[in-house]
C-alpha cells in the first residue's frame, strides 16, 4: 500500500502520495504555481526558481518543482516574500532578454511572456544587460536565437535524455553562461538530426522552427500556381489543441474546410502516400526475407531517424528501407501521374505538406527528392504553422462546417492513419506482409504487441510457419540500443521500426508546444479510433491505389515504382567524435 502524505497549501488540506512534489500537490487544489524550467516529461532542474514557495519552519524559500511533500507540511504560494521573489526573478531574466516580443515567433504563445503579464512585469526596473549574439540557422529546419534564451535547460534535457545526442549544452561561467552547440557551430555541422525536440521543449523563442507560412501564402496568391496541400495523420489529432478542444480531438473534416478557406486549390491526405509506402515497403520486406540480404530491414519514413543513421551509423545504411516517406511519395505522384491526368505542367504545381515534424523541412531539400530541375515537395509547414495560418485568415475553427478530402488522393485506409504513432508503421506493414506471404486474409488486423509507449517493444509473428522477429523503438536514445546490437552482430530481428520523437509523429518537433506524453496518449487513442472506423484497414486494399498501380505503377517494386517511390541515403561526414 502506498504511503499517503497530508499537508496544507494556502491553508487548504490535500492528501498526496509519498514522493509528490509541491508543484504537483498544488495542482490537485487547482493552484498554478508559476514555473519556467519545469517540464512534466523531464528530470527536475530547479534552475529558474520562479516556483519558489514559503514553507513553515524553513528559513529560505523552497523550489516547488523539486521539493517533496512531507507529513504536516504547510505551504504558502501567495505571501509577500514569495511574490516579491518571483517578480525579482522575472526582472532579472528580462534584463538579459531581447525585448522584441512583437516580432518574436512565440509572441502570444510564450511562457515567459505569460509570466510577465501575470506578475505585471511589463518593463524591467533594472538596467538591460543583454549583449548582441549571432543567430544560428544555416539549415532548412531550425533557428537558434541565443538572445532570447532564459537558460532553463529544457532543450538540453530534450536533446540528451530523450534523444541521447547531446548536441546542446551549457558553456561559459557566471553571467556569461549560455546554451550552445559543440564549438559554437551550426546545427548542420554537428550531430544534430533536426528532430526539433529542443524547439518543442523551449518555453520561449530561443529555439524555433523555420517559418515557411509566408512562402505558402505567396504561392496561394500567385495566379500561375496550382497549390496542393497534403496533411499528415497526427496533425488532425493535435490541431484542435490550439482552439480549446479536448486533447486528442479528431478534427479532420474541420481541418479540410479550414485549408480550403486558406486558399489551397486541392486538399489531399498524406495517408494516401502512407498506403503507397506500406505497399512498397511490404514488397521490399518480402524480397529481403526471401533473399536473406540486408537484414534486418528498418523503416525509413522518419527523416530524423534517417538523419541519425547517416550521421551516427553510416556503416549500417543498407538496413534502411529504400522506400520514401509518405510525404515524398505523395508529392512524387502529384507531380507525375496526377499532373498527367489533370493535364498540368508539373512546374506550375506548388506542393505543400502540413507535418508534425521540422526534420521534414530538411527532407524536402535532399537532391534525390526531385527530378527534372524541381523538388517534389515545395514547402513544409508544421502543425504550429497551420495554426498560425488559420488564425491569420481569421477562421472560427470550432464552428467550421465539415468537409471531405479531394480525390483521388484523399482516400486512405486505417493502416495509414496509425502511421502517426509509434508502432503504427510496423502494424500497418504486418497487415499487408501477412496477407501477401500467406495468400490468406488476416482476420484480426490489430496487432497490439507493437502498441504503447514502451521505449523498445519486441515481438514475434508467425507468418505461414515462419517466425518474423520484429522490434519498435521511439526516441533515438532507444534506437541506439538496437543499432549497437546490429553493429555488434547480436541482433536477431527481421524488421524494426524507429520513430525519432517520443510517441512517434504524435510528439513531433512541430506539434503544439504544450505537447507532453500524457497528451500523446490521447492522440494515440484517437488515431486507433480513426483506424477502427475506416472502411478499409489494410493499405493494399485502397481502391485508388489499386487503380494507380493498374494505370501507372504496374506493380509494387516495378521499375517505375523504384524510380519514383524509392531512394538512397548517404554517409554524412562526422565533424568530431567525443566517443574516442
Amino acid at each position: 500500500m502506498e504511503e499517503l502524505i497530508h499537508l496544507k497549501i494556502n491553508n487548504m488540506p490535500v492528501t498526496v502520495k509519498k514522493g509528490t512534489k509541491i508543484l504537483e500537490a498544488a495542482r490537485m487544489l487547482h493552484i498554478d504555481i508559476p514555473h519556467l524550467c519545469y517540464h512534466p516529461d523531464q528530470k527536475i532542474k530547479a534552475r529558474c526558481r520562479i516556483c519558489s514557495v514559503e514553507v513553515v519552519g524553513k528559513r529560505r524559500l523552497l523550489a516547488a518543482c523539486s521539493t517533496e511533500c512531507w507529513e504536516g507540511m504547510e505551504v504558502y504560494t501567495d505571501t509577500q516574500v514569495v511574490r516579491d521573489t518571483q517578480r525579482g526573478i522575472l526582472q532579472l531574466i528580462m534584463a538579459d532578454h531581447e525585448e522584441n516580443c512583437l516580432t518574436c515567433p512565440r509572441n502570444g504563445n510564450c511562457v515567459l511572456q505569460d509570466l510577465c503579464s501575470r506578475f505585471n512585469v511589463l518593463k524591467p526596473k533594472i538596467p538591460h544587460v543583454s549583449k548582441p549574439q549571432p543567430k544560428f540557422g544555416n539549415n532548412p529546419s531550425l533557428l537558434h536565437d541565443p538572445e532570447k534564451c532564459v537558460k532553463c535547460g529544457r532543450c538540453i534535457r530534450a536533446c540528451k535524455d530523450i534523444q541521447g545526442i547531446e548536441v546542446l549544452g551549457f558553456a561559459g561561467r557566471s553571467t556569461d553562461i549560455h546554451i550552445t552547440t559543440p564549438f559554437n557551430d551550426e546545427f548542420n555541422n554537428t550531430q544534430c538530426v533536426l528532430c526539433g525536440q529542443c524547439s518543442l521543449a523551449c518555453p520561449v523563442g530561443a529555439l524555433v522552427e523555420k517559418d515557411d507560412t509566408e512562402r505558402v501564402l505567396d504561392a496561394i496568391f500567385d495566379p500561375d500556381k496550382i497549390v496542393i496541400v497534403q496533411t499528415a495523420p497526427s496533425v488532425r489529432v493535435a490541431l484542435g489543441d490550439a482552439f480549446g478542444l479536448p486533447k486528442g480531438s479528431i478534427v479532420t473534416k474541420k481541418m479540410v474546410t479550414a485549408l480550403r478557406m486558406i486558399g489551397f486549390d486541392k486538399v489531399f491526405d498524406t495517408n494516401y502516400g502512407a498506403d503507397l509506402t506500406i505497399t512498397e515497403e511490404a514488397n521490399e520486406l518480402i524480397e529481403r526475407i526471401k533473399s536473406g540480404q540486408k537484414m534486418p530491414m528498418a523503416t525509413s519514413c522518419c527523416p530524423g531517424w534517417v538523419n541519425y543513421v547517416e550521421k551516427h551509423y553510416p556503416d549500417l545504411l543498407d538496413h534502411l528501407s529504400t522506400t520514401k516517406s509518405p510525404m515524398q511519395i505523395f508529392s512524387a505522384i502529384t507531380k507525375t501521374h496526377y499532373a498527367q491526368q489533370e493535364h498540368i505542367d508539373p512546374k506550375k504545381i506548388f506542393t505543400v505538406a502540413v507535418m508534425p515534424c521540422i526534420a521534414k523541412k530538411y527532407e524536402i531539400t535532399r537532391p534525390e527528392m526531385g527530378r527534372d530541375g524541381y523538388q517534389d515537395t515545395d514547402a513544409v509547414i508544421t502543425t504550429r504553422g497551420l495554426i498560425k495560418l488559420i488564425k491569420y485568415i481569421g477562421i472560427d475553427f470550432n464552428n467550421l462546417p465539415e468537409s471531405e478530402f479531394d480525390n483521388p488522393m484523399g482516400e486512405a485506409t486505417g493502416a495509414a492513419a496509425i502511421f502517426g504513432t509509434t508502432g503504427g508503421v510496423m502494424e500497418a506493414a504486418l497487415r499487408t506482409t501477412y496477407e501477401w506471404l500467406t495468400g490468406k486474409e488476416m482476420q484480426n488486423v490489430e496487432y497490439t504487441p507493437v502498441r504503447g509507449f514502451d521505449g523498445i517493444k519486441e515481438a514475434e509473428i508467425n507468418i505461414d510457419g515462419k517466425k518474423i522477429r520484429i522490434a519498435v523503438a521511439h526516441t533515438l536514445k532507444n534506437a541506439k540500443v538496437i543499432m549497437d546490437k546490429i553493429r555488434a552482430g547480436e541482433c536477431e530481428y527481421d524488421f524494426f521500426e524507429v520513430m525519432a520523437c517520443p510517441g512517434g509523429c504524435l510528439g513531433g518537433g512541430g506539434q503544439p508546444v504544450d505537447t507532453t506524453m500524457a497528451v500523446n496518449k490521447k492522440r494515440m487513442e484517437a488515431l486507433y479510433t480513426i483506424d477502427k472506423n475506416t472502411k478499409y484497414r489494410k493499405s493494399h486494399e485502397n481502391p485508388y491505389l489499386k487503380k494507380l498501380y493498374a494505370e501507372f505503377l504496374e506493380k509494387p517494386g516495378s521499375k517505375i515504382a523504384h524510380e519514383l517511390l524509392h531512394t538512397h541515403y548517404h554517409a554524412r561526414k562526422k565533424m568530431y567524435d567525443f566517443d574516442k
